[in-house]
């Protein structure tokens, strides 16, 4: 089984990511990473550099090209959500499971001047946060809550009982 995290820049997946592949004693895959080792920069960078358009696809090509996954957490970059290609792709591998993060923890969270975030452009980051809302719902198999000041233990054990639920449907 695999898991993919998905929500916004600043939700938590990268952080809970790599809990949960400790806990569950699974690989962790951060595909901003991937793609800023790959490219030699920051995403900032890279979007700064090539434009958002041009990012979503290196972004698509590089969870395309990530091979037969199993037993792996997935953490996408937050724009991963407006490429249906890919959520597909994702559902089809994985459970997703949308780490539910309030704008006011995001704000705190995110400097939009250096944290690549696809839409930032011509948008606040309230914008692109409500914008981006229903599409991770939309996707999600589990949403995970989390309010500012829940634990990473709290968290973990939420995930654990709703994935336990989800398997067991």
């Amino acid at each position: 089984m695999n898991i993919t995290l998905i929500g916004m820049a600043g939700a938590g997946k990268s952080t809970i990511g790599i809990e949960l592949a400790k806990h569950y004693n699974y690989t962790f895959i951060d595909n901003d990473t991937l793609i800023e080792q790959s490219q030699g920069h920051t995403i900032q960078h890279i979007i700064n550099e090539v434009g958002e358009r041009e990012f979503l696809k290196i972004e698509e090509e590089a969870v395309l090209q990530m091979g037969d996954l199993t037993d792996t957490i997935i953490a996408p970059g937050g724009s991963i959500i407006y490429i249906p290609k890919v959520m597909d792709y994702l559902k089809s591998i994985s459970t997703l499971i949308f780490i539910d993060t309030p704008y006011e923890v995001i704000q705190k969270r995110v400097n939009p001047s250096s944290r690549g975030v696809i839409g930032l452009k011509n948008k606040s980051l309230n914008e692109v946060y409500i914008e981006r809302l229903p599409l991770y719902n939309q996707y999600a198999d589990i949403q995970i809550p989390c309010p500012e000041n829940t634990s990473i233990q709290e968290i973990m054990q939420t995930i654990q009982e709703k994935l336990h639920h989800h398997k067991s449907q």
